[in-house]
């Protein structure tokens, strides 16, 4: 018998690998076991490719699912078992973004149209130990092509050897998982019993905010919607109709405190920029006495109401001192999510990091979630690749089961090894 071995270096633990492998069954799989499930049909590789079709056919779009998947991904978050980019392992990804002007012709310029590409990396542990990335190029000036602002794909791949096991179509699934994620707060942060609910942005994050909502949120009666078109104002409507018909009364509204006022759950889901002048701006008398309000895009309130009179949740603290370290104060702005004027206000002195509460600790029940009914909380969902890789782990397995997908033949033995 000849064994020929490769060792490699793995995050907490060391693992060797077979390169050629020459021994009985029973051998093989008792080396498959201590080696924490290596494929034996190495070197050989083939992997899964899915498209849209495919995600839905494997349950994409299932909300409920997805929310009990995020939940698991936030206490995986909790307890420290992912790894993301950066030396601090918790970089929200590599952006490209381009200059204003060039010297070449064919190099993209940015021209405030969302010019952009992002890779996304992650390690998630827990049930999903699994290693992937997002990757995606937006561009506003798509939807004049009748394609969304930003294309997305999932690559999954196995955590020892680097092997593709699924290259996947990641607009739903990235979609589903940012609305999940809200979801996961509003089931542990809203009262029961809440009947209004508001969506700033009528658009792809703005549905999938009202997903998560309907899903856990059963007693929503009212919708109110603000966008800044009509056209996209009565898709949000028509939709929200036939997908929701719990909602005895749907309405448009003008401003932000209509959208604000007698509201017990809101998701700003709104496209923005790098100037909080012209975010949403919410007056601390707007709002509800017990209302939440989510962060899944850009909102502002005022430092002292913020600081003074609210609850502060967020998805993964040390995601916003990451964003910290890379966008440095004031970083609300440069990143636009609400979290980041969290951080900012502990720079100020306004507020200690004890004073934000992450919701890994609220589900855990290592801090307290909501304290009172009439309690005003403001969570801030920030977004993370872990959260694409562990949705994609679980529509990968489904569409194996289910034998959907183009199976894809990388090579029979590597040329150059």
């Amino acid at each position: 018998m000849i064994v020929h071995f490769v060792a490699f270096s793995f995050y907490k633990f060391r693992c060797i690998v077979t390169a050629k492998l020459y021994l009985p069954d029973k051998y093989k799989i008792r080396l498959l076991n201590m080696m924490g499930g290596i494929d034996m049909s190495y070197p050989a590789i083939d992997f899964l490719f899915l498209n849209e079709e495919d995600m839905i056919k494997a349950g994409v779009k299932d909300m409920a699912g997805c929310i009990d998947a995020m939940e698991e991904v936030v206490k995986c978050l909790n307890k420290g078992d992912y790894v993301m980019g950066g030396e601090n392992h918790n970089s929200h990804g590599c952006q490209v973004s381009f200059p204003k002007t060039s010297l070449f012709p064919n190099m993209p310029k940015d021209e405030g149209d969302d010019r952009r590409f992002m890779a996304m990396p992650a390690y998630i542990g827990g049930p999903f130990d699994l290693m992937g990335m997002k990757w995606y190029g937006s561009n506003m000036a798509n939807k004049i092509l009748g394609l969304p602002r930003s294309i997305l794909m999932v690559m999954l791949n196995d955590k020892n050897t680097g092997a593709p096991l699924c290259l996947m179509s990641a607009n739903l699934l990235s979609a589903m998982r940012t609305g999940a994620i809200p979801g996961v707060g509003t089931k542990y942060l809203v009262n029961k019993g809440a009947k209004v609910c508001g969506i700033c942005g009528p658009g792809v994050m703005g549905k999938t905010s009202l997903a998560a909502f309907g899903a856990t949120c059963p007693d929503l009666e009212v919708l109110k919607v603000k966008g800044r078109g009509k056209a996209s104002l009565d898709k949000f409507i028509a939709h929200a109709k036939e997908k929701y018909p719990q909602f005895k009364e749907i309405r448009a509204v003008d401003t932000v405190e209509e959208l604000v006022r007698d509201t017990d759950v809101i998701s700003f889901a709104n496209t923005s920029g790098t100037d909080p002048s012209t975010y949403p701006y919410v007056k601390g008398e707007w709002i509800k006495k017990g209302a939440v309000l989510v962060g899944v895009s850009a909102f502002d309130i005022d430092d002292d109401f913020l600081s003074n009179e609210c609850k502060l949740v967020v998805d993964n603290m040390q995601l916003y001192e990451a964003w910290a370290e890379e966008f440095p104060y004031p970083s609300f702005g440069a990143n636009n999510i609400i979290g980041s004027k969290f951080t900012d206000l502990i720079h100020d002195g306004k507020i200690k990091k004890e004073d934000i509460y992450d919701l890994g600790d609220i589900i855990h029940g290592d801090r307290p979630g909501r304290e009172y009914e009439d309690q005003i909380i403001v969570y801030s969902v920030g977004g993370m690749p872990v959260e694409d890789v562990a949705w994609g782990k679980i529509c990968y397995e489904k569409a194996k089961e289910l034998g959907l997908g183009v199976k894809l033949h990388l090579w029979d033995q590597p040329d150059l090894y």
